[in-house]
């Protein structure tokens, strides 16, 4: 019986953190989102002014049979660069933010742990300045952005930005 659990993160555009996450064992499903905004409801193209305070999120749900929500964070870590502020590659606002969203009280003490051991790690040169903060506003995105890169591989963005980073979980195993 499957025992299911969510996790909200953002790390930059949510069509590579859905692309990421869908290709673990054990999620169930991943719904690109936003969160963290002054409103409970937003659209795509009021997110993308950068002046909702909403960050793109990836909701996901999985079995805690099979995975963890600290592995769900360890794979976050290796999925984006948590040391750029309000940036991800070229994309850069507030809305590109990297953010945990815990739903309860020990994901919150299990994202700050986690969060101490990255900076730790030394894989990164820089500190990590991921936010850590409780789910509110939060919405589903708009469903074209539903499975968006499975659906437009040959898309440039999804060429030139998530492919790359899929190749590179790839070949250091953290997916499949």
């Amino acid at each position: 019986m499957n025992q299911t659990e969510k996790a909200t993160v953002g790390g930059g555009c949510f069509w590579c953190i859905e692309a990421v996450y869908q290709r673990i064992d054990g999620v169930l499903s991943v719904t690109p989102g936003y969160a963290g905004g002054k409103s409970k409801t937003t659209t795509y193209k009021e997110v993308c002014t950068g002046k909702t305070g909403h960050a793109e999120v990836a909701k996901i749900e999985f079995d805690t049979n099979i995975i963890t929500y600290k592995q769900i964070l360890n794979v976050f870590w290796q999925a984006h660069d948590p040391t750029t502020l309000n940036r991800q590659g070229n994309d850069v606002g507030t809305q590109y933010r990297s953010v945990i969203f815990y739903h309860n009280d020990n994901q919150k003490d299990i994202a700050i742990n986690s969060k101490i051991r990255a900076n730790k790690s030394d894989y990164w040169k820089n500190e990590i300045v991921t936010e850590i903060t409780e789910i509110y506003n939060y919405s589903d995105a708009e469903d074209y952005h539903n499975d968006y890169y499975d659906n437009n591989p040959n898309q440039p963005y999804c060429l030139f930005v998530i492919k790359p980073k899929l190749d590179q979980l790839i070949k250091n195993k953290i997916i499949k």
